[in-house]
């Protein structure tokens, strides 16, 4: 992945996008989203519950409720319900998605990734690349 071009912004927006993921309630893995369009930030999102439920995002023996949303999928609902739109626009993530946000990622217009750490699985990259969405990965961020 050494042929694609990383820029001071993409640097800048993955700081933001780490900070906002120290926002989460998770206690196994705080992750933090940010959708840039035009250089302008369209959205943000961080993993955790849905709207009207209790903070908490894992059980008694410490396992993710299975309706935890990750951080990327709380980002591009929040442009769904608001007048941008996700065509054309980079993803900067703190995790590289999973294949259930890799759906997502592609269906709503994302075009270009950049992550910081890898998920456990590639599957989501791999899905997206096969999609044509340009993947980054950034590991070095001071």
């Amino acid at each position: 992945m050494s042929d694609h071009k990383i820029t001071k912004y993409d640097t800048a927006y993955l700081r933001i996008a780490r900070e906002w993921g120290k926002l989460s309630y998770c206690k196994r893995k705080q992750v933090g989203a940010i959708i840039v369009k035009n250089r302008m930030i369209i959205s943000d999102g961080y993993n955790g519950t849905p709207t009207g439920f209790e903070n908490c995002c894992e059980d008694e023996n410490d396992q993710t409720h299975w309706y935890v949303l990750h951080a990327e999928a709380n980002a591009i609902l929040k442009v769904a319900s608001s007048t941008q739109s996700c065509e054309g626009a980079t993803l900067y993530i703190t995790m590289s998605p999973c294949r259930d946000c890799s759906k997502l990622i592609h269906q709503a217009g994302i075009k270009r990734v950049v992550y910081l750490e890898d998920y456990k699985d590639k599957e989501g990259i791999l899905f997206l690349e096969k999609a044509g969405v340009e993947v980054v990965h950034l590991p070095n961020l001071e």
